[in-house]
Parts: C-alpha cells; structure tokens; sequence
C-alpha cells in the first residue's frame, strides 16, 4: 500500500428517517469501522467521518404522513442512530447532521463557486406538477413503473427493485404521491450538472482505478456505456439547503449534491482551522465506504462536482459492499423485515462482537449476501465460542491451575514453538494485505485460523499429560500459548474490538497496539486477571424468539383488522338509508388515478356516486352489477363532479378493496336492514 500522511474514511451518511438495521452495518459501517481501526492501530493520521443526510423528498413526505415537521423527524432519528452507532462501537471521530447550518454554509459556498466557474446550465424543462396539492414533484414524490424491470411502484431517482438509477420522466404511468393522481408536466427552472460535457474526465478518473472491486467498477462503465445526461442538481421544494441565488425562492440544492458536502463540512467541525489538509493536500488517501446503491453518486458525480471546483482531492477508493438480505428475503423497512440495531443491542446486551463477527464473516463485499438467525447461532456456537474462545479459556485456566494464575518462565522452548511465531507473522502480514485490500472476511478468517493455530499447538504439546514429568516443558508452552493469546487480541481489535478489551482485561495488561505483536509481549511472573468466559452459547430459544418476532411484524402489517369503534344507539343507525342499486354507467374519471363515475339506478332515482375504486375494478368489471349504497349522505364534490351517495365496501388489512352485493338479483331501490 502506498504510503500517505494522512487518511480521510468516510461512511456513508444514513437517511434519518429510520434505525440502523443490519444491512446499513454490513453496506458500510462495519467495513469503514475495520479499516479505520486497523490504521490507528498501525499508528497512520486517520480521521473516521460520518453523520445523518437529513435533506430531501422521503423526509418531508414522512413527516407529511405523521403530521410533524421534517425537523422533529431528523431530530427523533439522529439521536437513535447516533446512539446504536456508540453503543455499537462504530469509532467515528465525528458523527454531524447535514442539517447543521454549518453544512448549509458549506455547500452554499460549494454551490457558489461551480456557479460563478459557470458550470451549471440554468435550463427550463418540464417538471411533473401535483395540481390537487399545487407542487412540483420532487423525485420520491412520484412513482411509477421502472423501464428496466418493469416493477410497479419504482421512485422517481431509483429502482428499489432493480437498483437502476432514474429520472422522474423515465417512469410510465407516474402517479404523485401525494394525491395519488396523474401528474401534469410544467415549466420551471433548475440548474443541471452538464454530466454529459464532463463525462471524458470521469472516464479518465475511473480508468486510473482499476484495484477497484468488480462490482463498482461494472456500474460505473455501465453508466458510461449508457452515455452520462445533465442532472439537475437543484430541486422544488422547502426542505434543505436553499439554492444561494437570487429569484430561487423555493428551491433547494438536490439532496444528492448536498450530501457528500457533509463528509467536508463534518472534517471542518472536527479539525477547525486544520481541516483543508484532510481535503485539499495530495498525501492524504480519500477512501468512501458505501452500499452499492451509493455508487454512482460517490464514483462520478461527487468525483465531478470535486473535479470542478478544483481544490479538492479525488476519492482513492469507494470499496462500495452489495445488500445484505435477511432469511432469504430483501430487507424492508417498510415491511419492517430487519433486524434493527437498537432492538438487537436490548435483546443481546454486551454482544457486540457476536453481531459484528456474523455479519463480518458473511459481508456481501462482491454479491449478496444472507443473514439468518440460525446461521448467527452457528457461527457464535461453533466458532466463537468452541474455537476462539476456547482457546483462551483453556490457555488462561491451565495457567491458573498449574501456576496460581501467574505466567511461567520459558525454560524449555524447542524448535516447532518458535516455528509457532514464524507462523503468526504470516498470518499477521495476511491479514495487513486483506484489510488493506478491503477483504474483510478474509481477515476474520485469518483470526479463527490463529486460534486454530493456537488450539493446535495446544493439543500437539498436550501440557496436561506431561506436568508432573516435565514441569519446565510445560512452563514454555503455556508462556508461548499466552503470548499467542495477546497476539490474537491485539491482531482481532480492528475486526472484534470488544472481544479485545475482554480479553485483554482476562489478561490484566493494557491494549497494545498493532505494531507490538511479538513473542514477549508478557512477562513471567505477571499476574492474569478474573477468569471468565469471552464468549457464551446461544439456545435455541433465544434463536426461536427473534424468528417468531420477524414473523409476527409481518403478520401483524398483513393480517391486522381494524379495532371496532365504539357503540352507538339505534336511533343513530335509523338514519341510515341504505339500498340496492344497478350500475347502469361506469367510466374513469379524467385526471385521477383513484376515482371511478358510476351511474346507478336507485329504483327511484338515477344519480352519480363517485368511488375510489379503479386501482382494484374496471368500469367494465362493475357495468350492470348490483351493489350497496348509502343514498342518504350529503353530497360532496371531488374533481368538479357531484357525488350523490356511497358505495359500501369491505377494505382488506393491506388496504385492498372489494364491493359488497346481495347474493342473488334484489330489486332496485330495496332497503338494506
């Protein structure tokens, strides 16, 4: 690895509308927290930045749906996240908001400068438009069907579905979310990255990298294969950092161009006046780690807005990881189908490492990957705790037994133990190259193979058998098996770093650092500490609870019926007119995606009702069919059209929709009792 002065490792900023869930620790947060621990152990100038992306359309629509403010939505979140990630041991230096007003300078003053360079193309184009709300549409306001894989209910940037990265304009059949109707094209005006003017550059960059891993490098040349096109990197909307332009009133800088400024304005918070050469000076190494539905973003166009202002470093890395899916099913959050870390951190106190240690060895670094409850069983049962922590247990209780707790002297090496050492340099320098490399699960492998190592030479050696015939044998292999242990806690702190502190409380010494690992890291006579156990078998019932709760936050989104409400008296219910009625017309309703205009024949009169059905029946499906009505409700008027009544129907738990008719033809007009 080439050597720099400094290094600068960013984590992707969360969206804090939600938790962490395992698939936001496996993405980026584990890898970064590995890689930025393994460098201060070596003693590198390393700063870890990170912090919530509070911007953008999902936030406002959240709050939209909560009735609160976007404010109280990042707030509530950031303090959630903000405190799994300290409890989890994610060692950021600093962990900002984009929502500082110093985030809002930053990227004013970044915004200015490509403006005033006059890299921007102030461009009028059509925007969808919601004319029931009376908006612009912003990207996640809208949905519709992806051109790519034809999945229904795509947004307006990104393909949940397929991961393809959109325009609002490339959907079909867009429908706003926020009235659920058709949206209208109309003019107004944004200012574009001319991506497709500065494309040759990005190639130039992305060709100087190929160490990068093949999954980020094949979507990057599939994006340039498709040909890069301006992106408008303002939006219409109230929420984030306002475009510092005159006659910009109600318009934002896209969240997309607002976000990665948060990695520069998060490094000024922490070093103040000190922050430039973290940014701007060629001996630092710039490394980003992302999920792979960050790689456009963090690849071209925060290369390109960096590119452009002139001033800046280019990342040297984006070790982007693939998605991480639970049981055998994508993660939702909407579905709540996650395992989400604060939840975990109550269910499991004080086992960090056991999470860390299952997902670090099942890190979806090339293609996707799958957590299960009982792979996260097997893992902890037969590797952490009948290999890595049994070797150090039976190391420090052999000491114990044999010589009160206290380390013995090294009467009688022979060659194979120093053969032992030889061996931990190999695999130490392995595990350098991998983390180095970004190949995390590697490096976890590379540990248990040290304890296997370590158990080896254990059994091999067999100081139980020969202690009361060869007692200074036996003081040379436990001296070498308990400096085989610091080894194994120095060398697994980057990867398990509580795992470390506990053991190197068992051995009653302080954490040493990578570059001390050697063969005389304890001295004879030294004092172990209280033995205990560094890790713990998990039952089976423990396993059974977590599955049964995921099966039950999806059972109870599917299968939750609506509480009854509460009782009212006859005389309440007499008023209520309820009939049989003859769809005699059916049509769509212009402009809306919901309603449908029927006619019906009540059997005294014919008269409109309007129905918000058409998602679920066609007109041609409810032509000339009889259903239920309340014909004595006030008339309202929706899209210009008078509503002369109610069509009863029976809304299903997920919401769907089905028509309630008598069983056998009735005659119009019969009352329903």
């Amino acid at each position: 690895m080439p050597k720099y002065k400094r290094h600068l490792v960013t984590a992707a900023l969360i969206y804090a509308n939600g938790p962490i869930h395992i698939g936001h620790l496996a993405g980026a947060y584990i890898p970064a927290d590995i890689y930025v621990r393994f460098l201060r152990s070596k003693g590198e100038d390393v700063k870890f930045v990170s912090g919530t992306d509070e911007h953008g359309v999902p936030i406002t629509f959240q709050a939209r749906n909560e009735k609160s403010t976007p404010k109280k939505i990042v707030d509530y979140y950031y303090k959630i996240i903000d405190d799994s990630f300290k409890k989890f041991g994610i060692s950021f230096d600093i962990y900002s908001r984009t929502s500082n007003k110093s985030h809002h300078d930053t990227s004013s003053e970044f915004f200015l400068n490509l403006y005033n360079k006059k890299l921007f193309d102030e461009i009028s184009s059509s925007q969808y438009y919601d004319e029931i709300e009376n908006q612009f549409l912003s990207d996640r306001y809208i949905s519709g069907e992806c051109p790519s894989c034809k999945y229904e209910n795509a947004y307006g940037d990104q393909c949940e579905q397929c991961g393809k990265t959109l325009s609002p304009l490339d959907l079909k059949n867009p429908i706003s979310k926020l009235s659920g109707n058709k949206p209208i094209l109309k003019e107004t005006i944004n200012w574009f990255l001319p991506m497709d003017k500065l494309q040759s550059k990005i190639e130039n960059y992305i060709d100087k990298h190929k160490d990068w891993k093949t999954n980020v490098l094949g979507q990057c040349k599939s994006w340039l294969k498709e040909g890069l096109k301006p992106r408008a990197m303002t939006r219409d909307l109230d929420w984030g950092v306002k475009v510092p332009l005159p006659n910009s009133k109600g318009k934002v800088l896209y969240v997309w161009f607002d976000a990665p400024i948060g990695y520069i304005t998060a490094t000024k918070e922490l070093m103040k006046d000190d922050w430039e050469k973290y940014w701007k000076d060629s001996d630092t190494k710039l490394v980003h780690f992302i999920g792979k539905d960050n790689i456009v973003f963090h690849c071209i166009i925060f290369p390109m807005m960096l590119m452009e202002h002139g001033e800046y470093i280019l990342p040297n890395n984006v070790p982007a990881n693939e998605f991480m899916n639970l049981e055998g099913e994508k993660i939702s959050t909407s579905r709540n189908w996650a395992v989400w870390l604060h939840e975990y951190l109550i269910d499991f106190p004080d086992m960090q490492d056991e999470l860390r240690y299952c997902l670090i060895t099942n890190l979806p670094e090339t293609k996707d990957s799958d957590f299960t409850w009982k792979d996260f069983q097997a893992k902890n049962n037969n590797e952490l705790v009948s290999i890595f922590g049994n070797y150090i247990n039976r190391v420090v209780v052999l000491i114990d037994k044999y010589f009160d707790g206290k380390v013995p002297e090294d009467l009688k090496s022979i060659k194979s133990d120093k053969e032992i050492f030889h061996k931990i340099e190999n695999i130490k320098s392995k595990i350098e190259t991998s983390i180095e490399k970004y190949r995390f699960r590697e490096a976890m492998s590379l540990i248990i193979n040290l304890s296997r190592l370590g158990n080896k030479y254990l059994a091999d050696t067999e100081p139980w058998k020969i202690i009361k015939t060869d007692e200074d044998r036996v003081k040379s292999i436990l001296y070498n098996s308990i400096q085989i242990v610091v080894n194994i806690a120095i060398l697994c702190e980057p990867l398990l770093p509580f795992t470390s502190i506990k053991i190197f409380k068992l051995l009653n010494i302080l954490s040493k650092s990578w570059n001390d690992s050697s063969n005389n890291l304890i001295k004879s006579g030294h004092k172990l500490g209280e033995i205990n156990h560094i890790f713990s078998k998990i039952e089976d019932s423990v396993i059974n609870n977590q599955i049964e709760k995921l099966k039950l936050t999806i059972n109870d989104k599917k299968e939750k019926i609506m509480e009854l409400k509460e009782i009212i008296e006859f005389d309440e219910f007499s008023k209520i007119d309820l009939r049989i009625a003859t769809v005699v017309e059916a049509e769509n309703v212009l402009k809306s995606e919901k309603l449908l205009k029927l006619i019906v024949d009540t059997g005294v009169d014919k008269r409109v009702i309007l129905s918000g059905i058409s998602k679920y029946y066609k007109p041609e499906d409810i032509l000339n069919k009889q259903v239920m009505i309340l014909v004595n409700l006030k008339p309202r008027k929706m899209m210009g059209i008078e509503s002369q009544g109610m069509l009863l129907l029976a809304e299903n738990p997920d919401g769907s929709l089905r028509l309630m008719h008598p069983d056998t033809k009735a005659i119009n007009g019969s009352v329903i009792v």
